[in-house]
């Protein structure tokens, strides 16, 4: 086993303490300290984030180009061709890519992130050739959430076929912005739809996606595509929540601005009580995804609200000090809980061990 530093020095601590106290004899003690190793530098993190920023360092290149007025007479030049025709190179490029990198995958699996960055420039060629498909078959209806939808599907047939939950993911945020592009169109372009605003509309999409990441897992068995699509709901759903949690069901900013703080509140309160419902959920299924969602929005609320309610009109110590004693009792609720369940399990234990 390959611990970090900080977790060796814990762990050393705990085995010596458990040899003083004769939990355990000395010879077994030694046993424990060789069982594991002080893991050295995390290459596997330095490779994944390097990947990360290429692909970025990559998109700014091309966005400097498009934006460069003389570079981008020049590919007009070199390429002035019928926008059907760029489509199809285009798409050759990303099949070709999408080729490489399963014949890469297959030869060389140990080179998780490398692969996986060779299939996000096939997406974003998938992408620009969808682009191009579009203006081809442009009819002047501003109706282009069908592209977009149309991405959706092609990103998830791909990460479901090759499988790879890199462009899952790519499916999961074009079929979010579809979803907000088609509720746009079919509302006019305007505040509503359904009398509901764009923060409201995703609230509801997020947990869609959290339930249907759900049933991945639970019922498909599909852990690999189960875990992304719950960690986009969650995303989906929280940001949605804070925005709500601001401005409410509110289309114009005229009308937010001479709307009272009061008439927001049961906005906050839901944020909270979703926050908590997901904190619970990740305690009682020992989730800790689920748990650091639920902790990061709760907290980030609770800051929002102070910022909101409180900056001017009380003092930050009486502040703190009021969330120190109410997250005081709520460790101390749920550190009874974890030590009732730690004797509950001894205790099964102890009678498992009499039959």
């Amino acid at each position: 086993m390959k611990l970090t530093r900080r977790k060796a020095k814990l762990v050393e601590a705990v085995i010596r303490q458990w040899v003083a106290d004769k939990a355990v004899t000395q010879e077994e003690g030694e046993k424990l300290l060789e069982s594991y190793e002080i893991a050295g530098f995390d290459w596997k993190r330095l490779a994944k984030y390097s990947f990360w920023i290429s692909l970025v360092c990559i998109v700014i290149a091309v966005g400097s180009i498009l934006a460069d007025r003389a570079l981008m007479a020049l590919l007009a030049k070199i390429f002035h061709a019928p926008d059907i025709i760029k489509c199809l190179f285009l798409a050759g490029i990303a099949a070709a890519l999408f080729s490489a990198g399963l014949r890469r995958r297959r030869k060389k699996p140990e080179k998780v992130f490398s692969n996986e960055a060779i299939f996000s420039l096939g997406v974003f060629a998938t992408a620009g050739a969808l682009a191009f498909f579009g203006k081809a078959i442009d009819t002047g209806r501003g109706h282009f959430s069908i592209l977009v939808l149309l991405a959706a599907i092609i990103y998830a047939i791909l990460g479901l076929w090759f499988p790879s939950k890199l462009i899952w993911v790519f499916a999961l945020l074009s079929l979010g912005s579809w979803f907000g592009a088609e509720t746009g169109y079919v509302s006019g372009w305007g505040a509503y739809y359904l009398g509901m605003n764009y923060p409201l509309r995703f609230v509801i999409f997020g947990a869609v996606l959290l339930a249907a990441g759900s049933l991945f897992t639970v019922k498909l068995g599909r852990q690999d595509f189960g875990k992304p699509t719950r960690v986009m709901g969650l995303l989906y759903l929280f940001v949605a929540l804070w925005i709500l949690s601001i401005f409410g069901n509110y289309g114009e900013i005229d009308s937010w601005s001479r709307a009272k703080q009061i008439e927001l509140f049961h906005w906050s309160l839901l944020f909270g009580v979703v926050s908590l419902l997901v904190i619970l959920h990740g305690i009682k299924f020992d989730d800790p995804m689920m748990r650091g969602f639920g902790l990061t929005f709760l907290f980030i609320n609770l800051y929002t609200r102070y910022f909101e309610y409180f900056w001017d009109a009380i003092h930050k110590a009486i502040f703190f000090a009021l969330l120190a004693i109410s997250f005081w009792f709520l460790g101390s609720r749920a550190e009874r809980i974890w030590n009732l369940s730690i004797l509950k399990r001894r205790t099964s234990s102890q009678h498992s061990d009499k039959g």
